[in-house]
């Protein structure tokens, strides 16, 4: 057994002043009640808040607290994210990882904005992998990220047993982000710490979710701390013997016989994404895509969009039938 506690916090953000005091008060309480946590995780945004006119460079004096905070205690802590300020004028959606040491180990950059509604907010191209010392390799994500599989798929295909993911969820999806939080541990035959903020920060129900898409811990509408030990042995085995015996995901797709020409921007193969209209925030009484064309009639509406083929020569990749 490979053992490793990782504590995931649910608390109350503020969206016009610093929440970084009620973080590190936290933090303290947290140790004292739950000594043995090894890793403390917060929701996304939870240092300043949702609005990114408090952007500021990362490294911070906020940055700086959080790293005395894991030495003094002896922990990896990841302090949720902040709107990260670049010299450019660029703004990002920034986490760190922070060692027992001190140190910053790894940043992320959220690489899904959610657009059309966080408009102004650059997207990062670096994924984020690191590695506990004998103990795993851990993979961080934020919020809508995890709507992408792709982005895990990356993150599992290199190795990561554990999928952090600081969300800042205040809206009715919360049920379907839950839904995929659930399918992506089943998917990638990792543990995934989903942890929501409250208030300006979210709506809570926060969840751990074990690699056989077992909850092991659903937050409700209130402040919460849930240290949950992990067992990578059990990622290990079960990867490698599948899901309950079952399905082995991870080794089928690496032996998979299918190429997915969608990933080809060149291919053609996207093009009905291309018929739909623009990346926007829906307006009062809008009447986009009540009246748009089907899938089927869709292309031949418009055959100019973007990577469109013509629409006699476009694939339909059909699947085996018994009578093939």
């Amino acid at each position: 057994m490979t053992p490793f506690a990782i504590a995931g916090v649910q608390m109350h953000v503020g969206a016009l002043h610093s929440n970084v005091e009620a973080m590190r008060h936290r933090i303290e309480i947290l140790m004292a009640r739950f000594p043995w946590t090894q890793m403390v995780l917060f929701s996304e945004l939870a240092p300043y808040g949702p609005l990114d006119r408090f952007a500021q460079p990362v490294p911070n004096d906020a940055i700086s607290q959080f790293q005395e905070d894991a030495k003094r205690f002896g922990i990896w802590l990841i302090p949720g994210s902040m709107f990260e300020k670049m010299p450019d004028g660029r703004i990002f959606n920034t986490s760190v990882v922070i060692n027992p040491q001190g140190e910053i180990v790894s940043k992320y950059s959220k690489m899904f904005p959610f657009r059309p509604y966080e408009q102004g907010i650059s997207a990062g191209t670096e994924f984020c992998v690191f590695d506990v010392p004998e103990v795993g390799r851990f993979g961080l994500s934020i919020c809508y990220d995890i709507w992408f599989p792709e982005t895990t798929r990356h993150l599992t295909s290199q190795g990561v047993e554990v999928l952090l993911h600081p969300v800042l969820t205040g809206t009715t999806d919360r049920d379907a982000e839950l839904a995929i939080a659930r399918a992506t541990a089943a998917q990638f035959q990792c543990y995934v710490f989903d942890v929501n903020g409250l208030g300006a920060g979210g709506v809570g129900r926060s969840l751990v979710v074990d690699p056989a898409a077992t909850v092991l811990h659903q937050s409700a509408g209130q402040e919460d701390m849930f240290p949950i030990e992990v067992d990578l042995d059990m990622v290990r085995r079960q990867r490698e013997t599948g899901m309950k015996g079952l399905g082995q995901v991870l080794k089928s797709f690496r032996d998979r016989d299918a190429e997915f020409p969608v990933y080809d921007r060149a291919s053609g193969a996207d093009a009905y994404l291309h018929t739909l209209g623009p990346l926007q925030t829906p307006q009062q009484g809008s009447r986009a895509g009540v009246h748009t064309a089907d899938p089927r009639s869709a292309l031949s509406h418009d055959p100019a969009a973007p990577g469109a083929p013509d629409v006699n020569t476009i694939p339909i990749f059909k699947g085996r039938t018994g009578t093939d």
